[in-house]
């Protein structure tokens, strides 16, 4: 057939029509054309299957031509249309504007500090199919703290039977004064009216293998806290008095709603559940945990319901302060929960319930009080020298000076808080200065007697086959109850580093205490060690 159609004596309107018909697949016609131009020449099954070959070529030309075609017209459609939220600034951690990249809001998941006194939400500008996408609750009357819709950010993995449920922190409010505040500073922690329809992971919560080795690939639930009550609350704002009843108080409530809401998208047919939590999401898991066990059981759900807890795990403030505290600055963690308890009406498990007296309930939202009475197992990965239980004993490092008293407590609240891990098998304790863990990017880079948070997780996963909660047996080679033996803050070499709170420049540990005022030659008599030691000591961490 290429003979024919090259051939210089076919006229040009000639040719066109011979390729149409050979295109169209018209044997008669086309016979009839191959004759006009090639006397005698008589097609033979051999010329059909060629044509037929050629007819198909043909339209896979035409196919591509047209499939080029409309690329070309999207993407001229493209150059010519606005590009969405063009003119919206983001953050960066530093809270200074950076140019924007793509369509979807969403900011990294990062549990909020209790001490947050404006909202510093980091945006970032996303177009990626592993991001978390919005749903509010099915049921509109459980609600954030100013009556809007809670919700959740939910990213699928089809096929796979593992869920991470994430309760984000950020601590509470616990009267008017403190709930006002709140509200006027960290909207977003009571409200859903400007969440953004996606949210990206990062951390325990991203879906790239590279940054989460062994979680990526799960069902992953964000629940945002807009709750303000320790994930505790029952309140509705129609049972409140009158100085309260702009506020609702439902985290408990909005656990179980969005467990419920997660049956149709598979969670049924789950064989773990990760309940997991940073900060005041840390405690929430604790206090949670059980009930989320029940509800999966009356589900019908054959899984095993499991917790991670980071940074959530507080001692009791040494400081004695006012019992009429009306703000965060006067007011002790404990006392916070004493009053926030009623304000809430705040749920907690019955089995830690019961093993205090009326009116002491409140010691169920610490840790080391709470644990011996949960079933669930639990993983507890907390800084020994967590900087927000510093802060509540009025200790910021870098921006005042340091006295004895705060030195010693900061050597203590390492000692005592491994004594709290004695009777946790699976416990992740740097010794480290600062807070939340799990969520961070770089969390791989941590690491405690050599095994990073990652690691120890999946030892923790291989020991929950066939071992039990309270058993401290772990796969050889693969250990889970890691805590640092050293007693110095930051004498672990893959600490994070300290932050000048002015300059924002890394400063090491001797530099900041030194800048407090802190009398080496004082602590070096009372350790019975030279200054030159001790300033080694602190220099290299331990």
């Amino acid at each position: 057939m290429a003979f024919i159609l090259c051939s210089p004596q076919l006229q040009h309107s000639h040719r066109l029509v011979l390729l149409l018909r050979i295109l169209c697949w018209d044997p008669e016609s086309l016979s009839k054309s191959i004759q006009f131009y090639r006397m005698g020449f008589r097609p033979t099954i051999h010329t059909y299957k060629v044509l037929f070959a050629m007819n198909i070529l043909g339209h896979v030309v035409i196919l591509l031509l047209l499939g080029e075609a409309v690329s070309q017209n999207r993407r001229n459609s493209k150059s010519n249309s606005k590009v969405p939220n063009q003119g919206k600034k983001t953050l960066n951690p530093a809270g200074e504007p950076v140019p924007a990249a793509s369509n979807d809001d969403t900011f990294p998941v990062e549990s909020s500090s209790v001490e947050d006194s404006k909202d510093t939400t980091v945006y970032q500008l996303t177009n990626s199919n592993d991001d978390m996408k919005l749903y509010y609750l099915k049921n509109t009357q459980v609600t954030c703290n100013d009556g809007t819709t809670a919700g959740f950010y939910l990213r699928e993995h089809k096929g796979s039977r593992r869920w991470q449920i994430f309760l984000e922190g950020g601590w509470c409010c616990y009267n008017k004064e403190t709930c006002d505040s709140r509200y006027k500073n960290i909207r977003r922690l009571m409200s859903s009216s400007e969440w953004p329809q996606t949210r990206k992971g990062s951390g325990i919560l991203s879906a790239q293998s590279e940054e989460n080795p062994h979680w990526w690939n799960a069902n992953t639930v964000f629940i945002p806290y807009c709750s303000s009550d320790v994930w505790s609350g029952t309140s509705s704002k129609s049972r409140q008095g009158k100085e309260t009843a702009e506020y609702a108080f439902m985290g408990s409530l909005i656990i179980r709603e969005v467990i419920k809401d997660l049956v149709p998208k598979g969670i049924k047919q789950a064989k773990v559940v990760m309940l997991s939590g940073a900060s005041a999401g840390g405690t929430g898991v604790l206090l949670n945990i059980e009930k989320v066990s029940g509800l999966m059981e009356q589900l019908g759900a054959d899984a095993q319901v499991r917790g991670l807890v980071d940074s959530g795990w507080f001692l009791e403030s040494k400081q004695q302060r006012s019992t009429e505290c009306s703000d965060t600055a006067s007011c002790t963690p404990t006392d916070a929960i004493k009053k926030g308890l009623r304000l809430w009406n705040g749920v907690i498990p019955e089995k830690c319930r019961q093993q205090f007296k009326r009116g002491e309930e409140w010691q169920c939202f610490f840790g080391h009080k709470l644990y011996s009475s949960l079933k669930s197992p639990v993983f507890v990965v907390q800084w020994l020298f967590d900087e927000e239980q510093l802060r509540v004993e009025n200790i910021q490092l870098g921006s005042h000076s340091l006295t004895e008293h705060q030195w010693t407590y900061i050597q203590n609240l390492g000692r005592e808080l491994k004594i709290s891990f004695q009777d946790v098998p699976a416990v992740f304790a740097p010794a480290c200065l600062s807070h939340t863990l799990i969520t961070k990017s770089n969390w791989l880079e941590f690491q405690v007697k050599g095994t990073s948070l990652s690691r120890a997780l999946q030892c923790w996963d291989k020991s929950l086959q066939d071992t039990s909660k309270n058993s401290k047996a772990s796969v050889k080679g693969c250990p889970f109850h890691l805590i640092d033996n050293c007693q110095w803050p930051q004498c672990n070499p893959t600490c994070p580093a300290l932050l000048d709170h002015t300059t924002g420049q890394e400063v090491s540990l001797l530099q900041v205490l030194m800048g407090m005022g802190l009398d080496l030659q004082k602590v070096a008599q009372e350790l019975k060690i030279e200054v030159s030691h001790l300033l080694g000591m602190i220099s290299n961490g331990g």
